[in-house]
């Protein structure tokens, strides 16, 4: 037998000092997929190649590849992506199956167009991105001004409405998001400067104290959530800012750094502070490009100023922030699979418990929070939680970034505590409905919140009066259950009036779901295709008697046995829209 030598080929220079530029370990294989997506370079053999330059199974760099949808192992020219959200397709009024065959047309052969989910522009709708440039409002009759670098017009959002309480916003349009010194003399960082003059255990108690609830959609206590992190024996302890912002009707965090990154990271420093961490990580959707660039630059000028780094403003506290960009997945805000994706994984979620604060992070203690529950810090430690609890009647305490969508006169934005009900978000900070407008329904909190019909325009919108508590598996009682129930999730409500089908609607919020599910567990990946193959059906005209009857045991299903969030959530939107809009359903499934 003929002894034959192994010889091993080296990796290919240039992505091995790519994948050492990006720190040589599991964690840069997303930075380094990006990097070659960006140069037209991914394929199979590169991809190997970065399995090899980062010490991973082929394997695994290759599912990285194929997870997220801003990575393409073909070729493509200038790639203009085009939003078919459920806020895109109600101002555009076009099916998503159209949409890129229409601009693809006007643009010709120099950009590749893709679709894709919601851009996280939803007051700028209908959004495009073009390369890592937002734009909106643009329709495809605009294509020749976008391709030549017109990019719509952006919202503004520095004058209050009337009714406003601000306190994360009250900058906006005042301080320069790209100066520093601008953000010095408004007053940013004197809550950083209060907090390292007080022990660590007083900030944290002064954050329970507030009763400030996570703004990401749970409303979990952030300051019990820290306690859980700093009581940790274990170190090193991470705090990780969930910047990934993907659920159509959701652009507050957008808007929060876009205008005052610097209060980000005040926030993010003092939460490491509290919880005895030497670093952060803000995990930013791949599609902020350009708020992930402004918050670079903060950083920067922070660290200048001695405001981040080493021994922060002469003390003994250490700190760092990192900005990890994602690249297209809705299932990334989930914490649990934003973790994963940091790590240099696919962003799947994993099974809990463990949570984050005892396992998170590299599988160390870690503080996950979104970016406007980070924003309300500075402003808490600053003025102190009896301030804070005093600026609403409400039980729950503080002020909420709101946002208002659809067939209202004045879309946006805006600041204000809690305790409000929907007909007050629509008359007293939308403006009313427009002109010819009836109210039909409302989507409330996001893509997974609840449809509320006019029945309920006076119920009280909060955490406490989340769907998900008590829901029976019963269906019939599940239908009784949904009367007097407006959840808070995250804020938004998109309005909708008497020309908006349910039945269509519902259908826009299930291909989203569906385009956007991990494919983790099989209810979540079988029941959103399932669902959305129905609701196709209902509104082409061909539905079936039992459509009506299936979509409710497919919510029941998804909502008792998905993996995560996500497939649980689905059916929130489902179940409220056939308990409040059954008759529309039952005349769909008989048109023929």
């Amino acid at each position: 037998m003929t002894n034959k030598k192994i010889v091993y080929k080296p990796v290919d220079p240039e992505i091995e000092e790519l994948a050492l530029h990006h720190g040589g370990t599991q964690e840069a294989t997303l930075e380094v997929l990006k990097d070659l997506d960006a140069k037209n370079n991914l394929n199979s053999v590169t991809i190997t190649e970065t399995a090899r330059a980062l010490h991973l199974p082929a394997h695994e760099a290759y599912g990285m590849a194929t997870f997220y949808s801003m990575l393409s192992l073909e070729e493509r020219k200038k790639v203009l992506r085009v939003c078919d959200g459920p806020v895109c397709w109600l101002k555009k009024a076009s099916n998503q199956l159209s949409v890129n065959s229409e601009w693809q047309n006007k643009v010709g052969e120099d950009f590749t167009v893709e679709r894709t989910s919601c851009l996280g522009l939803c007051d700028r709708a209908p959004a495009v991105l073009v390369e890592d440039e937002q734009a909106g409002p643009v329709e495809a009759q605009n294509a020749a001004k976008v391709c030549e670098g017109w990019r719509g017009v952006q919202t503004d959002y520095s004058t209050p409405r009337k009714g406003e309480v601000r306190v994360m916003t009250a900058l906006i349009g005042k301080v320069n998001p790209d100066e520093i010194e601008s953000a010095l003399e408004h007053g940013l960082y004197d809550g950083l400067k209060k907090a390292l003059q007080s022990d660590p255990t007083a900030v944290l108690a002064e954050v329970e104290s507030s009763g400030l609830q996570g703004r990401g959609g749970a409303g979990f206590p952030v300051g019990r959530k820290w306690r859980f992190v700093a009581s940790e024996k274990r170190t090193p302890r991470y705090i990780v800012c969930n910047a990934d912002e993907s659920e159509p009707l959701i652009f507050k965090d957008r808007v929060l750094m876009d205008t005052n990154p610097h209060q980000l990271l005040e926030g993010i420093t003092i939460a490491g502070y509290a919880c005895g961490a030497s670093e952060a990580w803000i995990y930013i959707r791949g599609e902020y490009e350009y708020q992930a660039r402004r918050l670079e630059r903060a950083i920067e000028q922070a660290e200048a100023k001695n405001l981040l780094g080493e021994n922060i403003l002469g003390s003994s506290f250490s700190f760092k922030i990192h900005v990890h960009r994602g690249a297209g997945a809705y299932i990334c805000g989930e914490e649990t699979a934003l973790i994963e994706s940091l790590e240099g994984k696919r962003g799947e979620p994993r099974l809990r418990p463990p949570y984050p604060p005892t396992y998170g992070f590299r599988g160390q203690p870690t503080a996950v929070n979104n970016v406007e529950s980070f924003c309300a810090v500075p402003h808490i430690v600053k003025n102190g939680a009896e301030w804070w609890r005093n600026l609403t009647d409400d039980p729950t305490p503080g002020t909420k970034v709101y946002m208002v969508l659809g067939h209202v006169k004045n879309p946006g934005l805006f600041e204000a505590p809690f305790g409000l009900t929907l007909r007050e978000i629509i008359n007293d900070f939308g403006g009313g409905m427009l002109p010819g407008s009836t109210f039909n329904f409302a989507l409330c909190g996001g893509a997974a919140g609840t449809i509320v019909p006019p029945a309920l325009v006076d119920a009280h919108i909060d955490y406490s009066s989340g769907p998900l508590k008590g829901v029976t598996r019963d269906i019939k009682a599940m239908e009784k259950r949904w009367t007097q129930v407006i959840s808070m999730g995250a804020g938004s409500f998109l309005i909708c009036d008497q020309t908006v089908s349910p039945v269509a609607f519902l259908r826009e919020l299930l291909h989203f779901f569906a385009a956007e599910s991990c494919g983790k567990c099989t209810p979540c990946r079988v029941g959103t295709w399932r669902s959305l193959e129905i609701l196709n059906r209902l509104v082409s005209g061909q539905g079936q008697q039992g459509d009506t009857d299936e979509l409710k045991t497919l919510a029941v299903l998804m909502q008792d046995s998905s993996f995560c969030g996500l497939g649980q959530s689905v059916p929130i939107p489902m179940k409220s829209v056939l308990t409040h809009f059954g008759a529309e359903f039952a005349k769909a499934e008989l048109v023929k």
